[in-house]
């Protein structure tokens, strides 16, 4: 009989948590516009998100940011201590009482492991998955009320701990990829996206949005990436206002299929843009 030691090692990393845009069912896609073989320096993931694509192509450096410091704290908490973390999800039992009282719970002043049991705890019970805070940022998704959640995941979570060996972890607006990435480098842009409609919006993944002035920013700092000779590679909508930002570069349009939304006949295939 295999060790459990030799099973875990098998898992391959992937996502622990559910993620508005996650690009899982993009993932072959997005490979081939990514360096082959590792032949990229370092990759850079400003809106590092759910890790989809982290996982996926397995760099040996990376750099992984995001304005969401609870999320960066996440990931933290299981690269330093993966076994902490599974000891109190699995402590963690699926009622509605407990997950209001996690809800309300000032995680902010808690150690990096209890964030992290925290945050996927909320993204695994709560309601379609979501991360939704509001302008106090305060997370205030309801309760999922789901049969058999998977609340924890232990190989799942080993493997992404052995894979965000070789990452570093910050809380950085994106723009700062500036300072960062060289030529030579591969940067993967994966920003909240520009709403086909006027009611799509969803950018509450931190409590200050993501308007069109933040969208103009980071094309503007894509642009000056590949001046640089940094590779770039940036996902978004297939709205003309995309086509119209990104005159300057190639777009692709591939389909994709939304996993979170509030109302189910919101969810389907829909075209999506990898931009570079």
């Amino acid at each position: 009989m295999e060790s459990l030691a030799a099973v875990t090692n098998r898992t391959e990393a992937k996502p622990f948590v559910k993620w508005v845009g996650g690009k899982r069912q993009l993932l072959a896609a997005i490979a081939e516009y990514a360096p082959r073989n590792g032949s990229a320096g370092t990759y850079h993931e400003p809106f590092v998100g759910g890790g989809a694509v982290f996982f996926h192509l397995k760099p040996k450096r990376a750099v992984l940011t995001d304005s969401n410091e609870r999320l960066i704290r996440t990931y933290r908490g299981i690269k330093n201590d993966v076994e902490g973390v599974i000891k109190l999800l699995r402590s963690y039992p699926h009622e509605k009482p407990f997950y209001l009282e996690m809800r309300a719970q000032n995680i902010d002043v808690e150690s990096d492991t209890e964030v992290a049991a925290w945050f996927i705890y909320l993204n695994r019970t709560g309601y379609n998955g979501l991360y939704r805070v509001n302008s106090r940022n305060i997370f205030n998704v309801p309760f999922g009320d789901y049969k058999k959640p998977t609340i924890c995941d232990p190989e799942t979570l080993r493997a992404c701990a052995r894979a965000l060996r070789g990452a570093k972890l910050e809380v950085r607006d994106f723009s700062r990829v500036l300072e960062r990435a060289k030529a030579g480098d591969f940067v993967y842009f994966d920003p909240p996206y520009i709403p086909l409609t006027a009611t799509a919006r969803f950018t509450d993944y931190t409590s200050e949005g993501f308007s069109d002035q933040e969208q103009v920013r980071l094309r503007d700092v894509a642009l000056e990436l590949k001046k640089r000779g940094v590779r770039v590679l940036l996902s978004n909508s297939s709205a003309e206002r995309v086509y119209d930002l990104y005159s300057r570069f190639k777009c692709v349009e591939v389909d994709a299929r939304r996993s979170v939304n509030c109302k189910p006949n919101g969810r389907g295939r829909i075209a999506e843009l990898l931009i570079y």
